[in-house]
């Protein structure tokens, strides 16, 4: 088995999920209170009430990856009282477990976004310099195809290009991911957020296919570390975004981001309402999962 690097983004302070939500149907008491309480990664949906991280840290060993970066955010300490105290090597079921914390800047509430997670993440991991490695967030289930191909694609830096009509949401909802511009050989051109619907179409392939980003992404840490250091803030949601620094890299470097189209659905965990759906997903997909 290779000895992969995937960092698992879990700094943010998950303001959708910890807003009150009128609830379709009825929770179970701890898995509110841990959505309020708790990074949304270690809400209790699995097996004998297992965070939502177990299966992506399963997913992550069994693709290959032995080291994992957690970025976490400075007012959460649920990820490091379950899987290890230290602030590094902590062993857990096969994995080599660190942690980088995401500072939250002077004078403001919230993280700087994904960019800046993935900066300061990779500021105490220098000797990745030369590497490969993996980003995700914590608060999707990619699966083992996903950090597979992430792991062993033969061009320096990649991301997943998810086929829109793969993905199990409501169409209101999936109208909403931001979706890719791609060349006619597949590399990376534009991610738009919060898509028009004129956008959406012009991301349409000949082939009728709209590809979306989940936020995973393969990067050689000596090309995007540069560019994460000059990632601007978004001017509404000032917030340094990752998928803002891979397009960067796409533009300074043409050619430079590959994006595999897969045609998978992606468990996501945004607000209270996806918690029952994740639960079943889990229960349906991992009936008898051990760690």
């Amino acid at each position: 088995m290779s000895n992969g690097k995937l960092v698992i983004l879990a700094g943010g302070i998950s303001s959708r999920m910890k807003k009150p939500a009128v609830l379709k149907e009825q929770v179970d008491s701890r898995l509110i209170d841990d959505s309020n309480q708790k990074s949304k990664s270690m809400i209790g949906l699995g097996n004998d009430y297992r965070p939502f991280l177990d299966y992506l840290l399963y997913n992550a060993r069994e693709s290959g990856y032995k080291e994992i970066l957690i970025v976490i955010g400075e007012k959460d300490d649920s990820i490091k009282k379950y899987y290890g105290e230290h602030d590094s090597s902590n062993e857990f079921c096969g994995l080599n477990i660190s942690y980088a914390v995401q500072k939250i800047s002077s004078g403001k509430v919230k993280p700087d976004g994904t960019a800046d997670a993935l900066y300061q993440g990779l500021l105490s991991k220098k000797d990745w310099h030369g590497r490969r490695f993996t980003v995700c967030n914590s608060d999707n289930l990619y699966s083992r195809k996903a950090l597979e191909l992430m792991l062993n694609e033969d061009h320096p830096n990649s991301m997943i290009d998810y086929d829109r009509s793969g993905l199990e949401f409501e169409l209101s909802r999936i109208e909403k991911f931001a979706v890719t511009i791609k060349s006619e050989d597949n590399f990376l051109v534009d991610i738009i957020e919060k898509p028009s619907k004129s956008e959406i179409e012009r991301a349409r392939s000949k082939e009728g296919i709209i590809g979306v980003s989940m936020n995973i992404f393969s990067f050689q840490y000596d090309m995007i570390f540069p560019v994460l250091e000059r990632v601007p803030f978004h001017p509404v949601r000032n917030e340094k975004e990752l998928p803002a620094a891979a397009i960067m890299l796409s533009n300074e470097l043409r050619k430079s981001v590959f994006a595999y189209l897969l045609s998978e659905h992606v468990p996501d965990l945004t607000e209270k309402n996806d918690i029952l759906i994740v639960k079943k997903y889990l229960q349906d997909h991992f009936p008898n999962f051990k760690l």
